[in-house]
């Protein structure tokens, strides 16, 4: 039987890969197992509605809000999750009723949710979102806009199981 000469860089480098996989010889990604889940912004539960009901569209559109649904850890997208949608448009203020809508995200743990246009409220131009179902934790964003003339804006959540 012959043995391969080991030098130190290869005793190293194998070492390393030892190290990286946990000894099971699958090397995964070093996020996987530890995607954070998303904090509630400050501000984002005002005039939350519970219940707001699940539309196709809130208002006469125009501006799309979008994101996407992970869970925690190992980033699986989370389909069927209801996100509430809600800000101050050129419809109405985000105490409305009418400026309140939910959406539901599909089998990749997408949602998009078209609304009127969002204007400044407070100084700022910014939408409002939560996910309230119970599975998960709730997490209430309120993303800012670069710009009032924006015509969409983007919000991504990381859910952790309650």
């Amino acid at each position: 039987m012959t043995h391969p000469h080991l030098s130190r860089r290869s005793v190293m480098a194998l070492g390393g890969a030892v190290l990286a996989t946990g000894g099971t010889g699958l090397l995964l990604p070093a996020r996987a197992a530890g995607l954070a889940p998303t904090p509630s912004m400050r501000g984002g539960s005002n005039n939350y509605r519970p219940g707001a009901p699940i539309v196709d569209r809130i208002g006469g559109g125009g501006f799309w809000m979008t994101g996407t649904v992970r869970r925690a850890g190992d980033g699986a997208p989370l389909p069927g999750q209801r996100i509430q949608i809600w800000a101050h448009t050129t419809e109405g203020h985000e105490r409305d009723p009418q400026s309140h809508g939910a959406t539901l995200t599909d089998a990749n743990g997408e949602f998009r949710l078209e609304m009127p246009q969002i204007v400044p409220a407070f100084g700022q131009p910014h939408g409002h979102l939560a996910y309230d179902s119970g599975d998960f934790e709730t997490v209430f964003l309120r993303p800012v806009m670069a710009s009032s003339k924006d015509q969409t804006l983007a919000a991504h959540f990381v859910l952790k199981p309650v």
